[in-house]
């Protein structure tokens, strides 16, 4: 097990310093659907399908509760089961070590999750089905590979139980996005909101949950939402609105108040010297000027310009 203990190693203050792409809008609805269950009394264990570097599944630990598991499944860098996901691994993940992992999880819990280094397909066989509460698929982005996935979620989950699938509509993702629609179209799976990123759904009933979310969205004035009807389902869509932030979350063990910023008094302008023929003339030596003839006047100032 890695610690966290490595001194030439940046460790994360906060969770937005963890590398990945788990942007606020996902982080405030992560929350809502765990903290929903937890006030419901859903008990259930927490699986990720693809970890990276951790920034899902520190939120997730934090929503562990005593008895249920937590599970972790990646890859971190080893053996694919296929050429494909090999190609896809190394391209993609080819910084990515368990260690790197570990050493960001760590910084926000006491303990790791249960972790597998091992691709997903091992899923069935290490986590009892019936089990899971709320399942994050965010692995292979192979449609066969994610079809499984969303297959393994279906045995895996209880009754209102949740499921997130990433990246079902980005354009370099087109097979999460075949074997997502292909789930919610001929497998029985119900959306129950769309983010800019990810599907969340479930096979119960959504439209329960689904009210509930909308009275909650519908009070923010920092996402964007609007509802529309496709072959059957309601689909609620959201996304971030300028300036969203993500929800308050308790900082890592290595969070250090940034230092104050002293800030230096603007100098003072430097001052030139105006020279004597600039320098404003006293009411006397105006006076003087106007009343004396000129030659006198003349005499004068030759004398005061050559004075020391």
């Amino acid at each position: 097990m890695a610690t966290a203990q490595a001194t030439d190693i940046k460790l994360p203050g906060e969770l937005k310093d963890v590398p990945g792409w788990f942007p606020p809008l996902d982080q405030l609805l992560f929350t809502w659907f765990l903290e929903r269950q937890e006030a419901a009394g859903l008990r259930g264990d927490l699986l990720e399908l693809g970890a990276y570097m951790g920034k899902s599944a520190i939120l997730l630990g934090r929503h562990r509760r005593d008895g249920e598991a937590f599970t972790v499944c990646d890859l971190f860098g080893g053996e694919a089961p296929d050429g494909a996901n090999r190609a896809e691994t190394a391209k993609s993940y080819s910084s990515l070590t368990r260690q790197a992992f570990e050493r960001n999880y760590l910084s926000f819990h006491d303990a790791l999750p249960r972790v597998l280094e091992a691709p997903t397909s091992v899923i069935p066989a290490e986590v009892a089905p019936r089990s899971c509460r709320f399942v994050h698929i965010d692995a292979s982005h192979l449609y066969e590979h994610v079809r499984d996935d969303i297959g393994a979620a279906h045995d895996l989950l209880v009754p209102g139980g949740i499921v997130v699938l990433d990246d079902f509509r980005s354009e370099h993702t087109p097979g999460v996005s075949v074997a997502t629609w292909e789930a919610v179209l001929n497998r029985g799976l119900r959306p129950v909101c769309l983010s800019t990123q990810k599907l969340y759904g479930t096979w119960g009933d959504p439209e329960p949950v689904q009210e509930e979310l909308l009275e909650m969205l519908r009070a923010r004035a920092d996402v964007g939402l609007s509802v529309q009807e496709a072959a059957g389902h309601r689909l609620v869509r959201t996304r971030a609105l300028k300036g969203m932030q993500a929800p308050p979350f308790p900082r890592s063990r290595h969070y250090r108040e940034p230092e104050p910023q002293v800030v230096a008094p603007d100098p003072a302008p430097a001052t030139t010297p105006v020279p004597a023929s600039r320098r404003p003339r006293s009411r006397a030596r105006r006076i003087g000027a106007d009343l004396l003839p000129p030659i006198i006047t003349r005499a004068v100032r030759r004398a005061l310009a050559n004075r020391p």
